[in-house]
């Protein structure tokens, strides 16, 4: 809930003028941010992995998050707020991987992807909560220092219920069972082919390993697209209100039917069986949101019905995104070794780090270059996903 708030409550402050910050402020700063994520994601993966204790880094998380928006609250210094959301993203991301590595640990392997979907989709509706009460409280114009405290209570609040409910797992081996029956089967594989040949069959399949140099790519182009796309995109929501002279409190409602779509998505996603699915539709769930990506070029050039256009756009790529998410995830932790399992979040942070500054330096010429080029990267991301499947 309160970095649902947070994400479209800080981009608007930051070009407010109390701030006076400028699009490409908001790009530097999240690039930054990311940036000074990759290495923090990995290390908190690394750690919770060697000491097999994954609680204390998700109270570390939301404790330090708590303590710097509490910070937040009175700063209106550009600087000031570029420096403590750094800090504030190298600590969010310490939940990061612990949580990931929870689930698997705690689900068998055939129950991966429901684990997730659910996890996320009960997060993500926090996160809708989080976007409704930031509409609220712009329309009652509470001022930033009451959303920011608002924001830190929050975590707080995540906090102190993550110490009660929240516990390490006695045992650890399920992702390492799933690494030796993906062993099994290939070598299983390979003699079953191997015994075929000799009888003089005619061979049918080959015996290919995931590449996961493939998955790698498609998993940062894949961000680097998102990033350069979805960070100038509050934005740009708020600059089409304005120019239909609609209250700037639309933003929130936009992406609270955004919200509506991840959620819809992660439900979809939890029903169907991994085993079908993962592989398979990840290339076509990149494809789609190449496909939509381009899309938002016409909303350009539409004179009526801009907003509805992009909030409609909006809704059907978070219900993408969710899909992806959930398998893309479910494959991590059958393909990345234990004790790299924050590799998954240092591929997305390149690719955020990346897209967090192109996107609104493209968007100081024109919105259509973001659109244009994060299609592109799209595509590039479609393309190494094929090879991976």
């Amino acid at each position: 809930m309160g970095f649902g708030l947070l994400s479209i409550f800080l981009p608007l402050y930051i070009v407010s003028p109390t701030v006076g910050g400028s699009v490409l402020d908001v790009g530097v700063m999240s690039a930054v941010a990311l940036l000074a994520c990759i290495p923090f994601s990995f290390l908190w993966g690394y750690l919770s992995d060697q000491t097999r204790r994954y609680k204390r880094y998700i109270l570390l998380s939301y404790l330090s998050s708590a303590v710097l928006l509490c910070v937040f609250a009175f700063t209106t210094s550009v600087f000031l707020l570029f420096a403590l959301y750094v800090a504030l993203s190298a600590f969010h991301v310490a939940d990061e991987a612990p949580k990931n590595i929870l689930i698997a640990e705690l689900y068998s392997s055939e129950e991966w992807e429901k684990g997730f979907a659910f996890y996320k989709g009960f997060a993500e509706s926090g996160w809708l909560i989080g976007l409704l009460a930031g509409f609220i409280l712009s329309v009652m114009n509470v001022g930033s220092t009451l959303t920011f405290m608002f924001c830190s209570f929050l975590n707080l609040a995540a906090f102190l219920l993550s110490l009660v409910l929240v516990a390490d797992p006695m045992f650890i081996f399920e992702r390492k069972l799933v690494r030796m029956e993906a062993a099994v089967d290939f070598a299983s594989r390979g003699i079953a082919l191997a015994s075929n040949l000799l009888d003089g069959f005619t061979l049918q399949e080959r015996l290919k390993k995931e590449n996961v140099l493939a998955f790698s790519a498609g998993l940062t182009f894949f961000s680097l697209a998102t990033s350069m796309l979805f960070t100038p995109m509050p934005i740009f929501i708020s600059s089409i209100t304005r120019g239909a002279q609609l209250p700037e409190s639309l933003v929130f409602a936009v992406y609270v039917l955004s919200s509506l779509g991840a959620i819809l998505g992660y439900l979809l996603t939890g029903k169907r069986s991994y085993k079908e699915t993962a592989k398979s539709s990840i290339d076509r769930i990149v494809f789609l949101r190449c496909f939509l990506t381009f899309l938002f070029i016409l909303t350009l050039y539409l004179t009526v019905h801009q907003v509805t256009i992009a909030a409609l756009l909006l809704f059907f790529m978070s219900a993408a995104y969710a899909v992806f998410l959930v398998h893309t995830l479910s494959l991590s932790m059958k393909i990345i070794p234990a004790g790299k399992a924050g590799l998954f979040n240092v591929l997305i942070g390149i690719g955020g780090a990346c897209g967090s500054f192109v996107g609104p330096f493209l968007a100081e010429f024109s919105f259509f270059y973001v659109f244009a080029a994060a299609g592109t990267v799209f595509l590039l991301s479609w393309i190494s996903f094929k090879a991976f499947a």
